[in-house]
Order: C-alpha cells, then structure tokens, then sequence
C-alpha cells in the first residue's frame, strides 16, 4: 500500500510540473485599465441632478396668428354730426388700430350725389330719411343694413348780442327781421325742416324774401355767430358747441319728431363687413356717450 501511495504522489508532482511551464509561457497578464472618469466637480444639490420635465414652448412671434389686414374706411356723414362722429371715429379706431377712418362731412343732399356718382364710400350718416330713402330706390344700399341711430331738434337763434327779442319761430315774419339763414332746402334737411315749419306756421310767404341759404347748418351756424344775419334755423346740436348764439326757441313738435338720422353701408363697399361694424359700434355704449354729450338722442338698435 505504501508503494501505491508513492506511485500517486509521484503522478501528481510530475503534472504539476508539466502545468507551471505552460502557464509561465504565456507571459504575465494585464489586467485592463480601469475606465477613465470625470471627476465631478460642485455636483449642487441632488435635486438639480433629476430630470426636470421641459414645458411646452411659449409660440414665438413669428408663429402668432397673423395682425388684422389694414383697412380704410370711408365715413359720408351730415355736417351737424362732425364733432361727435370725430370723436367717434378715435374711439372706434383706438380698439381697432389696423383701421384708418377717411371722413366727409357735408349736407345730406351733397353727400347723396357723392354716392350716386360713384364716390368712395363704405359707410353714410344722413341727417334725414329723404337722402337715403333716394339712395335705397337706386339700389345703393347694402341690404339689411339700414338702421336708425339718433334725433335731433331744429332750434332758432340768433347772435349773442341781439336786440330783437326774438322769442319764437313767428317773430321771423315781422318786418323787424331782414335776414333769416337757412340751409339750402334742396341738400339740407335742415332747411327743407325749416320750410316745413314755416309752412305749418303760415308764414313761408312772409320768410322766404328774407332767406339767406347756407351750403349746410355748419354755414348756416357762422352766418349768425359773424352777425351777417338776424337769426338762422339750425340743429340743437349745432347750436350747443357755439358760444357765440343764442337758442332763443324750437320748431313746432310734430317736426322735430321727424328729425332722425339714418345710417347704412353702401352696396359698392369692397369691406362690408369693416363697414357693418363701424355701423355696430354707433350703438355701443361708447358712442351713446358721445352723442348725448353733443346733445343728440340716441336710438336702440
């Protein structure tokens, strides 16, 4: 038994023997160069360490929705309406600044001509249905678009410095009074209500000998504040912003109840919806303002 044990450790020396010469020839190994890493420097808090979610971007201006297209309307309004569709027309255009207002004003009867023969206008103010019932039977009108929006009163004056006594519409006829101003019945509707009144009253044949005709109530309005005449026939409205005349009486009732403006969009507008909104915006409250403050009486949609 001893001989065998020999015989078995002599086996495994001799293998041993055999394996470290084989190791040995393959040559030292390397162990590969750890991984090179960055040192992190003040790594802050741990909180900035975690993803934060990135909110959606705020559109740049490029993809805005594109600014209104500039447009510009032409407003025909009657001469008594210029100082209140003047501060109409800035309020209107400081809500809207792509809109620029080109405004004319002149009597009823010449802004209707304009219209007929092909004048550019988008929108028209008449001081009297006459001028626009014209324009509708031709078929100026844009249809639907006709609306009623104030009234006014015809007023008799006369220069501050009078000494007349001029109290009433009939004192026109005594022989006192030389010269009587009045809008030109055939454009003014001022001038045909004067008619009208005088023709109620019973003393157009006593008058019209007197008459000095004016191109519109503002004309009218500066021949009484210059003295030029006695007394002239004009809107309450007209003479409110006036320091130089006096109101002195109103027109019989049964005419002033016939002094309402009408407003509509002409047919041959190339923006009718710019121009039917202008028209909207005449019965905001912003504008009701406004023409109470120069003495018309608004009207409901």
């Amino acid at each position: 038994m001893r001989i065998k044990y020999s015989h078995i450790i002599l086996a495994i020396l001799i293998s041993a023997l055999l394996v470290i010469p084989v190791a040995g020839c393959s040559g030292p190994t390397t162990p590969p160069p750890p991984p090179a890493t960055t040192p992190i420097q003040n790594p802050g808090p741990i909180s900035s360490m975690i993803a934060t979610p990135t909110p959606p971007s705020t559109p740049s201006a490029a993809s805005s929705p594109t600014q209104a297209a500039p447009v510009t309307l032409n407003i025909s309004a009657a001469a008594s309406l210029t100082d209140a569709v003047k501060e109409i027309n800035s309020l209107y255009t400081k809500d809207r600044p792509h809109v620029t207002i080109t405004p004319n004003f002149a009597s009823s009867g010449t802004l209707q001509q304009q219209i007929e023969n092909g004048a550019p206008v988008d929108v028209f103010l008449s001081a009297a249905q006459t001028q626009m019932d014209n324009l509708q039977k031709k078929d100026l009108l844009l249809n639907d678009t006709r609306r009623d929006f104030v009234m006014n009163e015809l007023v008799l004056i006369v220069p501050h410095d009078s000494t007349l006594g001029l109290t009433s519409f009939n004192d026109l006829a005594a022989d006192k009074v030389e010269k009587v101003a009045i809008g030109d019945p055939k454009s003014v509707p001022a001038g045909t209500y004067a008619h009208q009144a005088f023709d109620q009253l019973g003393i157009t044949a006593r008058i019209q000998p007197k008459e000095i005709l004016g191109s519109d109530v503002r004309q009218v309005l500066t021949y009484v504040e210059s003295g030029n005449v006695d007394a002239g026939i004009v809107y309450s409205t007209d003479a409110m912003i006036s320091s130089k005349v006096e109101v002195v009486a109103s027109a019989p009732a049964e005419i002033n109840a016939k002094i309402v403006y009408p407003a509509a969009v002409i047919k041959a507008s190339r923006i009718p919806d710019a121009a039917n909104d202008y028209l909207d915006f005449l019965f905001s409250v912003q504008a009701k303002t406004v023409f109470k403050k120069y003495g018309f009486t608004p009207m409901s949609n």
